[in-house]
């Protein structure tokens, strides 16, 4: 048998109970051991299981220990882990979570988990110094409209319908705090330093921040801003963001 092939009924058996014990697999007896092997693989899944619970914590409390346990264990059946590295498990178990049926009574789940999701990738990201205030008084004010920002290389942000923040920062403590405003809300993750941090953007600055995160330049971003909210102050919007440190560097023209 050719090594990609073993290798593929190798994790096929593991990540399924009724897969055929895989070809020339042999106990210390040299006859195979279906009851040996079964144990390996509830091992597997135990593992990927708890690995998945050590990330998505806020998501495991919203649903319970034995719900969380049944749905992982149902993503890990088909999810095997495409990563050496544990800590890369489960990026797209929201997805996942989106589309399992037994969890569509919770529209707001897959939103948290992306949440957790960012908040793992960003404690992991590559380090960068975020972009200062000062560096956009080197631009002249007649440029600021074609300038494009970079975001930092932790940054991720989420546009909800649902107040996915505020649900993630009430499950923080032991004890569960209060949802003031059940409402859509943008959310950035960002670590601009030693500590990964979760802000909720002001309620008219999502659709700025979406654009400028998706590449467009400060004059498309907040035209765009101002079409969804006659209000929207760009000034305020703008050093928020430098404040929170969500970028990395900025250009004139089309970030490469």
């Amino acid at each position: 048998m050719e090594l990609a092939t073993a290798q593929h009924a190798f994790a096929q058996a593991l990540l399924h109970a009724d897969a055929p014990l895989p070809a020339g697999l042999t106990g210390a007896r040299g006859v195979a051991d279906a009851a040996r092997f079964a144990v390996y693989r509830n091992n597997v899944h135990v593992g990927l299981t708890r690995a998945l619970a050590q990330r998505f914590g806020v998501t495991e409390r919203l649903v319970g220990g034995e719900f969380f346990a049944g749905m992982a264990r149902a993503y890990a059946q088909e999810h095997k882990p495409s990563s050496p590295l544990i800590i890369d498990y489960g990026d797209d178990f929201p997805d996942f979570i989106a589309g399992f049926g037994p969890a569509q009574a919770l529209p707001y789940l897959p939103d948290v988990a992306r949440l957790e999701a960012a908040w793992t990738r960003a404690y992991h990201a590559a380090d960068a110094a975020p972009l200062a205030l000062a560096r956009l008084a080197t631009f002249a004010p007649e440029a600021l409209a074609t300038l494009t920002l970079k975001p930092h290389p932790s940054a991720t942000l989420l546009r909800s319908p649902f107040p996915a923040g505020a649900i993630w920062a009430a499950h923080q403590g032991a004890e569960l705090a209060d949802i003031e405003a059940w409402q859509p809300e943008t959310v950035l993750v960002v670590r601009p330093e030693m500590a990964v941090n979760v802000h909720v953007l002001p309620a008219g600055d999502g659709p700025f921040a979406a654009l400028l995160f998706a590449g467009g330049t400060l004059g498309a971003a907040a035209e765009a801003a101002l079409n969804e909210e006659p209000g929207f102050d760009f000034g305020a919007a703008l050093v928020g963001l430098l404040t929170l440190r969500a970028f990395a560097d900025i250009h004139q023209g089309d970030v490469p």
